[in-house]
Order: structure tokens, then C-alpha cells, then sequence
């Protein structure tokens, strides 16, 4: 995680806490609203609460004492920090249901937060960067005939942030490499990330969840959880930071997709941070070209 000294200032913004964007098996998902408290500049940022596919609103505080969170604010961003349904409970696939739902949300209410639906931006570190490049490739048009206005809303963003985020699993570390080996190897033989891709299948007949077992299957599940495979022309673009000397998530996962975003014609760019390992302090220069990327990206969508 990206670790930061100084905390958010709260005389920069109101808090809205714990709004319900959404519901699933009876349980409430929920997000919080930051909106600063001087000029707004009509921009919203989405944050993915989200280590290893852990999520809790306990969490919300720790990720408000990262230095992007004041200068964003201070840049007069709206926030949204989304608390999604947490591993081990609740896998990647299922995971993503709950961010689609949650920028559906944000952009559904765009006036009463006072920003632009199509100035939309998201940034997340590690399990959150990943979600955030996933929905920064992968997001999907709203269903005009949905019941639900909510639904109607497209889920894509427009302009991303990631920070050290995995982008391959079936290519983790080395080709041909599985994260699962790579991680144990890693963690003497423990992979606590794992129940996030431990997926399973819904069965409608008998109405329950059955585990997929089959390894073709597996392997097209991964390859559908990567941000990689979804690459394509008119993506969001994305600014990927990476230290070099990350061993959880080793930078290669960020050259994969840069790769993948050159040849797709993608604007992107990696900020290598030398000899970073898995989290640091944030450094000014780099919090500068956070905001100087959602500044121009966004502003196109004006």
C-alpha cells in the first residue's frame, strides 16, 4: 500500500459516510463522499478501497492520510472512496459487479455531487489498481431498458491511476508463470490473495454456487481477471506506478500491460519509481503528475 505521513487535512472537505450505492445478497454496499469545501473544480475521483481484494470502511481513514488525497481535494476533486465486497467472502468477478455498480452510482447522482458525468476518473494501489485498470478497459455501457435508472449509466471511466497493480495472472513475474506459484514461492508456501480467484459457477437449476475445477476453465477465468486481455483502442488513459524493486508485484506486471497499451495505441505512462518496493512515502513530484494527468485527461471529456 502506498503510505504517506501526512493525513488529509479535514478542514479541506465534508463527508458524507457510508451512502448506499447498491445491494447484494441482502447486505448493503457502500461508499463515501469527500467534497471539498472551497472552489470545486466539477471532477470526480473514484478510490478503490482495496488491498490483496480486501475491503472495509475501517480502511477509508488510512487511504485519507495519502498525500494524492489532499492535493486532489485541494485541486477542488469530489471523491468517492468504494467499499467493495471483501475476499475472502466474495471473488474478482463478483468484486467487479460491485465497482460497475458503484461508478453507475456516481455518475447517476452527478448533479447532486456537483461534477461532470463524463469527467469520471479512478485510482487505486495494488488489488485497488487493478480494478481501477479493469475498469479503465473494461467498463461497459449502461442497459437502456434496465428497470433501474442506476443501470441505465455506463460504468466506464475516463482516465486512470494505478499504482504497482497485478495485470496478469497467468503471466506473473516471468512468462508462463502462475500467480499462485509466484506468490507462494514468495510467502513460504502461503498465497493469502487467493480466495479472490477461487471462482465458482452458478448453478441455476439447483440454486446454488459450484467451484470450477476444470483447469481450461480456471485459465479462462484469469485470463478474463486480467486487465491485459481487455486492452483495446479508446480505452481511459492510464498512468501506471511502479517501484522497481517491488517483489509482491513485480514490475513486469506493469511493462506487460504498458506493452499492451502501446500496441493498442492506448495513451498511457509509467512512472518507474527506483528502488520502491511494495509502498513508500509519497514524493511531491510524483503527487504533481497524479493531478496533472486527471487535470488534462479529463478536462477532454468537458
Amino acid at each position: 500500500m502506498l503510505v504517506d505521513r501526512s493525513h488529509a487535512d479535514e478542514s479541506l472537505y465534508k463527508r458524507e459516510s457510508e451512502v448506499i450505492y447498491g445491494r447484494k445478497h441482502g447486505l448493503a454496499m457502500t461508499l463515501d463522499v469527500f467534497q471539498p469545501l472551497g472552489k470545486r473544480n466539477g471532477r470526480g475521483i473514484v478510490f478503490a478501497i482495496s488491498g490483496g481484494w480486501f475491503s472495509a470502511h475501517r480502511n477509508i481513514d488510512g487511504f485519507a492520510r495519502r498525500g494524492s488525497w489532499s492535493e486532489l481535494i485541494k485541486s477542488g476533486y469530489s471523491l468517492f472512496a468504494v467499499v467493495h465486497g471483501s475476499q475472502p467472502k466474495f471473488t474478482i468477478p463478483e468484486i467487479r459487479e460491485d465497482i460497475h455498480r458503484a461508478v453507475r452510482f456516481i455518475r447517476h447522482n452527478a448533479k447532486s455531487y456537483g461534477i461532470d458525468p463524463k469527467q469520471i476518473g479512478m485510482i487505486g494501489g495494488s488489488a485497488g489498481g487493478h480494478l481501477s485498470l479493469m475498469q479503465g478497459t473494461a467498463g461497459r455501457d449502461g442497459n437502456p431498458k434496465a428497470s433501474d435508472p442506476v443501470e441505465r449509466e455506463s460504468s466506464r471511466v475516463q482516465a486512470v491511476v494505478a499504482y504497482f497493480p497485478p495485470t496478469d495472472f497467468l503471466n506473473y513475474g516471468a512468462e508462463g508463470k502462475h500467480f499462485d506459484h509466484y506468490i507462494r514461492r514468495l510467502l513460504d508456501g502461503k498465497n493469502p490473495y487467493l480466495a479472490a480467484l477461487d471462482f465458482h459457477s452458478h448453478d441455476r437449476e439447483q440454486n446454488w454456487y459450484e467451484r470450477i475445477t476444470d483447469e481450461a476453465k480456471v485459465r479462462e477465468q484469469l485470463r478474463e481477471a486480467a486487465p491485459v486481455t481487455h486492452v483495446s483502442e479508446g480505452d481511459a488513459p492510464s498512468l501506471i506506478i511502479h517501484g522497481d524493486a517491488d517483489k509482491l508485484v513485480p514490475i513486469q506486471q506493469a511493462n506487460r500491460i504498458m506493452s499492451r497499451f502501446k500496441s493498442a495505441g492506448v495513451e498511457a505512462e509509467l512512472l518507474v519509481m527506483p528502488g520502491k518496493d511494495h509502498g513508500w512515502e509519497a514524493e511531491p513530484a510524483e503527487l504533481k503528475m497524479i493531478g496533472d494527468w486527471f487535470d488534462r485527461h479529463l478536462l477532454k471529456n468537458k
